[in-house]
């Protein structure tokens, strides 16, 4: 797309900028995805994902820094420690490329069309939009992963990314002059939390303590959105959950109660609702004639 003219003002197309975000989120997802493979083994162990530094399971010597390089080095490697030649699993690059691939995708729907952060006019407000999409995004990942493995959302997590996407939320709306959706945000974190509550009460061992913390972060991202994205993201989580735990019961991979983590499909659910929350509310009021 080419540039126009606007009052003097040159505004530099979506064609142009793409390439750019695409690139720039797909090297900071590999960073991410990195540390984030740090964060999934030492945050339920209780440990500081600071120190010490990241070493060899096998035989404890320190990774050096050309042996650190997200992907590539596992490759150079062989998939084997250099020191040692002990295994190293396969579930390192995978996690790193995964993150990556994540945020070419957020970033590219985000900047692309109008979405996501469409209604966001402000350029600065766009950029920070795009940053607490890509923090919820990096967390989702770690979140994923340690619910599948401990049946655990750690608030060692949980609770540094409500005030991180609270602020930046915070700072969207200042820039962009939308301090409506700040109160919006406030009500769907209110809501979907209370609404998770009312469950973990109804039916314990059904729902944790750490999926309701869990709902309180998702309703504020999905209702700054939009209440769409916050209805359809709420319902998704429900049909994920759903239809996985059906599976897995069917072929005698996990019980009925508290057998399926529900984290990973709250989160599943959330992006659906972010992706695509707008255009399936407006579709689904389209069909009771409210639209």
């Amino acid at each position: 797309m080419r540039d126009d003219q606007h009052g003097g003002v040159q505004v530099i197309g979506v064609g142009e900028v793409l390439p750019i975000v695409v690139v720039l989120a797909g090297v900071l997802g590999l960073l991410v995805g990195s540390f984030l493979n740090v964060v999934v083994h030492r945050v339920p162990a209780g440990l500081s994902v600071v120190s010490p530094p990241s070493s060899c399971p096998g035989c404890g010597h320190a990774i050096r820094r050309r042996d650190n390089v997200p992907v590539l080095s596992w490759v150079l490697l062989r998939g084997r420690c250099r020191d040692c030649a002990e295994p190293i699993s396969p579930r390192y690059p995978i996690v790193e490329l995964s993150t990556a691939l994540l945020f070419v995708a957020v970033a590219a729907i985000a900047v692309s069309g109008p979405v996501v952060i469409g209604p966001v006019r402000v350029p600065a407000a766009q950029a920070i939009l795009l940053a607490a999409l890509l923090y919820l995004m990096a967390i989702s990942v770690a979140l994923a992963l340690i619910d599948l493995e401990t049946h655990t959302l750690p608030n060692a997590i949980v609770y540094p990314s409500a005030v991180v996407l609270a602020v930046l939320l915070v700072v969207v709306s200042v820039l962009s002059g939308d301090l409506a959706a700040l109160g919006r945000a406030g009500i769907g974190a209110v809501v979907l939390g209370g609404a998770y509550l009312a469950l973990a009460v109804a039916v314990p061992g059904g729902m944790g303590l750490g999926d309701v913390k869990l709902a309180v972060v998702l309703g504020l991202v999905l209702a700054y959105l939009g209440w769409g994205p916050l209805a359809v993201g709420a319902f998704g989580a429900f049909v994920v959950g759903g239809t996985v735990a059906i599976a897995l019961v069917t072929t005698r991979r996990a019980r009925w109660r508290g057998g399926v983590p529900f984290g990973p499909s709250m989160l599943i659910g959330a992006w659906i609702g972010i992706v695509f929350g707008h255009a399936l509310w407006t579709a689904y009021l389209g069909v009771l004639g409210l639209a």
